[in-house]
């Protein structure tokens, strides 16, 4: 196990110890008519504007393919991140509907 994964863990007398990581394990990826995504408008500083989808249960990787495909519709680029696919631009219509088309449940969030 490399160091950077054993944070706290100064040094340790006993011969027996087992270092045991605490971060959770991922969630399990949900089958697409099981996840409940929520498409939203965000805007950023001047003026410009994003589309988030939120609500992805699964994981990491899961997530990464689903944002390369919905960055490739839209024909825009954009990033995964904090468990939420952003994409550059008002794109919500072409998500939902291209969402709903692979059977997630999707839904316009939001104002």
């Amino acid at each position: 196990m490399s160091k950077k994964n054993r944070s706290g863990v100064i040094y340790s007398t006993n011969p027996d110890f087992e270092y045991s990581d605490s971060s959770q394990d991922e969630a399990e990826t949900l089958a697409p008519a099981q996840q409940d995504l929520r498409v939203w408008l965000d805007r950023k500083g001047g003026g410009k504007v994003i589309t988030v989808v939120k609500g992805f249960i699964g994981t990491s990787a899961d997530l990464e393919a689903l944002g390369k495909q919905i960055k490739v519709l839209c024909g825009s680029g954009g990033s995964v991140k904090e468990e939420e696919i952003l994409i550059q631009g008002d794109h919500r219509e072409k998500v939902i509907t291209w969402l709903v088309g692979k059977s997630y449940k999707a839904k316009k969030a939001g104002g």
